[in-house]
């Protein structure tokens, strides 16, 4: 058990080395620390607001089991594609040191129960406590119990899952499909809420029920849910936020069972952890495939320019790299859940195409972590920060345009707006708003790219995690998704303007459009100037960092 306690010291001990060297690192765990406390005195109000009146407990299982399950799924999911092997600790560092499969597997689940999310989820459970007041004292108690199980099994089923997919998961091909298959997979999860309620006011509207409002609405969406709350109480994502309802209800037999539904899912992923450890120390060193390339690739399709070898090198880059490439099934995917919660409003289903401008090049505001140490060769060469943020945009600009072009036709043909008049009026100012946005957000990425980085995975590991960086992963991203819209502030003023002249009265909005297409355009020429002149003035501390994020993919 030694080494148990010691991989758990070690973990924080790391986490406060990285806080030390880097205040971007504490700013981020400190915005973490305050996200974290808003959520857990959220849940804290909710359920003494809850215990204070006795609920309905058909509605209260249904809703506490299934929205239970849902948050322990996503936090599974959040585990694979974020935090990876966990956030400052990695198996692979541990091989030297002669650690048993065992007690390596058992003290990574430790480190991980002992990090600040699995802290402030038990506080969250245990605080939940509270809502079951009005049921008795014994279902207080259980859920106290409770609460602790459910974040073991949690983490448990985050390990399992992510060390089979480092280990079993061996070719590249197979590696990155099941990579974008994960993201896309946590993409769906979280938006099961909202389908479930739009499909909830969708029913309510169909009945025409007299109660449509909040109350019908829960009738609806818990009430019909009971079964399937009933089913998924026998899983282990629910198993342990049903204890507390059996001891209401007295089913002695059904708790036992549940218990031990939840301590074989523990024991199982123990060994499974345990079996993928000891695959990984044993095929340390297989032999890698050898791919041959004929001719000059991308390279011979591009200019004979600086620029264009930087073009064609990203473009090579982003056909091999799922960390990157996954970013462009997301705006199929949001047009899709648009449209199947429009109800035939189609200004919804083109939202989805805004949406899509807004998020496609987050992976580009980190865009010199993904390429590495290639940008070395860059610099050898002489090649100017200008030169290598107009190769990025040439690139990335005829992507998005073309991709969004085909999204818009492809939205057309689905509402029907191409048959003219209003609709396609309000079709082309969509789409010319959602270029505008990509363009400034690939403007915005070309600037935040050069003096916001932090590590990302290694592109032969996606699922794995560099250490102590994990709040700088979650916190720089905002900056550039929220740094988009503030460019828009030129186009939002002459759209004020427009508006309060009167010029985009008597069906004259589709200025909006142009509009907001030259506002992402000047966004997008100032981000790639700016980025270039930033990028020559830290060339070498660029490259410095880069050296420092790749000893961390190691």
């Amino acid at each position: 058990m030694s080494a148990v306690a010691t991989i758990v010291r070690l973990r924080w001990a790391l986490t406060i080395a990285a806080m030390r060297k880097s205040s971007a690192q504490t700013v981020g765990y400190v915005i973490g620390i305050v996200m974290g406390l808003g959520a857990v005195a959220f849940v804290a109000a909710l359920a003494f607001a809850l215990g204070s009146h006795r609920a309905d407990p058909g509605q209260f299982h249904a809703a506490t089991v299934l929205t239970g399950g849902f948050l322990m799924i996503s936090v599974i999911m959040v585990q694979v594609l974020y935090l990876g092997q966990g956030s400052t600790l990695s198996p692979a560092k541990f091989a030297l040191y002669g650690i048993p499969d065992r007690d390596l597997g058992l003290g990574l689940l430790a480190a991980g129960l002992a990090g600040l999310p699995s802290i402030m989820g038990t506080v969250a459970l245990l605080l939940w406590s509270a809502a079951f007041r009005s049921f008795g004292p014994a279902a207080v108690i259980a859920q106290l119990v409770a609460a602790p199980l459910a974040i073991l099994t949690a983490m448990s089923l985050s390990k399992l899952v992510i060390s089979a997919a480092t280990t079993l998961v061996r070719s590249t091909r197979g590696r990155n499909a099941f990579y974008i298959i994960a993201v896309l997979g946590f993409v769906l999860i979280c938006q099961i809420p909202s389908l479930v309620a739009n499909g909830t006011i969708g029913a309510t509207n169909m009945v025409g029920s007299p109660a449509y409002g909040v109350h019908g609405v829960a009738d609806i969406e818990f009430g019909s849910l009971s079964g399937t709350a009933a089913v998924f109480a026998w899983t282990p994502f629910g198993a342990a936020f049903q204890l507390p309802f059996d001891v209401m209800t007295g089913a002695w037999g059904a708790l036992a069972a549940r218990v031990a539904i939840i301590a074989a899912t523990v024991a199982l992923c123990f060994l499974g952890v345990t079996a993928c450890l000891r695959r990984d120390r044993l095929t340390v060193g297989a032999a890698a495939q050898t791919v041959t390339v004929k001719g000059l690739g991308a390279f011979g399709h591009t200019a004979d320019s600086p620029s264009g070898a930087v073009c064609a090198r990203l473009f090579t880059y982003l056909k091999r790299d799922p960390r990157q490439t996954v970013l462009f099934a997301m705006p199929i995917l949001f047009v899709a859940l648009m449209a199947i919660q429009a109800h035939g409003m189609n200004d919804i289903v083109w939202t989805g195409l805004l949406m899509s401008g807004w998020f496609m090049f987050i992976a580009e505001g980190n865009g010199l972590s993904y390429d590495g140490r290639g940008y070395a060769m860059e610099v050898i060469a002489g090649a100017s920060g200008f030169d290598d943020r107009r190769g990025r945009v040439r690139l990335l600009a005829g992507i998005a345009t073309a991709y969004l072009l085909v999204l818009a036709a492809a939205i057309l043909a689905f509402t029907g707006d191409w048959r003219g008049g209003t609709g396609l009026a309000v079709g082309l100012t969509f789409t010319l708003g959602s270029l505008g946005l990509a363009y400034a957000a690939l403007g915005m990425a070309e600037v935040v790219s050069v003096v916001l980085m932090y590590p990302v995975p290694s592109i032969d590991k996606p699922f794995s995690s560099p250490q102590g960086r994990a709040m700088a992963q979650g916190f720089f991203p905002l900056v550039q998704m929220l740094g988009t819209p503030l460019l828009f502030l030129p186009g939002g003023v002459i759209v004020a303007v427009l508006g309060f002249t009167g010029a985009l009265a008597d069906g004259r909005f589709w200025l909006i459009g142009p509009v907001a297409l030259a506002n992402g355009l000047a966004a997008l020429a100032l981000g790639t100037w700016l980025g270039g002149k930033l990028l020559d003035a830290r060339s070498l501390s660029v490259l410095h960092t880069l050296d420092g994020f790749a000893s961390l993919q190691k």
